[in-house]
């Protein structure tokens, strides 16, 4: 088993911390064992040099947790940042001055061409989330969507 230290600035809209987790306005790290579905998530590049996630919308509902598996089937790498819509242009901006950083944000993932990984996440909060691929000039090439949770 591997662990990861996760700094106090790690980005997202923070409210507290609850089971030893910090909680987030989309929602907090979920636990495989009481995932109750898994979500497939593509991160494709088209012939015409726009790149997409497929689906580009996904709709959960609020306490479920998801298994988000995603795949990588490009020749670049991607990410997958899931937040706020505020959140997720905040992190745009940082990405844009400092392209290069490591992520240790844990609604986040950075995925190399070909590859596969996964978000286990519980989405506490009813409302209109963003995710989207900040590496420089991926977002403007289309790789973004809505994730919509329903209140229960």
């Amino acid at each position: 088993m591997v662990l990861f230290a996760v700094p106090a600035l790690a980005a997202g809209m923070y409210s507290g911390t609850h089971g030893g987790h910090e909680m987030m306005t989309i929602g907090k790290p979920g636990v495989a064992a009481k995932v109750d579905r898994t979500i497939r998530i593509g991160m494709i590049e088209n012939a015409d040099g726009s790149m997409a996630f497929d689906p580009v919308s996904v709709t959960v509902k609020q306490g479920e947790t998801v298994r988000l598996a995603l795949t990588n089937e490009g020749e670049y790498d991607h990410e997958f940042v899931m937040d706020t819509h505020e959140q997720v242009m905040e992190h745009k901006a940082g990405m844009e001055r400092l392209p290069d950083m490591s992520h240790v944000d844990l609604n986040a993932t950075r995925i190399a061409p070909q590859g596969e990984g996964e978000i286990i996440w519980t989405f506490t909060s009813p409302g209109q989330f963003d995710f989207a691929c900040l590496i420089p000039g991926h977002y403007e090439l289309g790789m973004k969507g809505t994730l919509t949770v329903t209140a229960n």
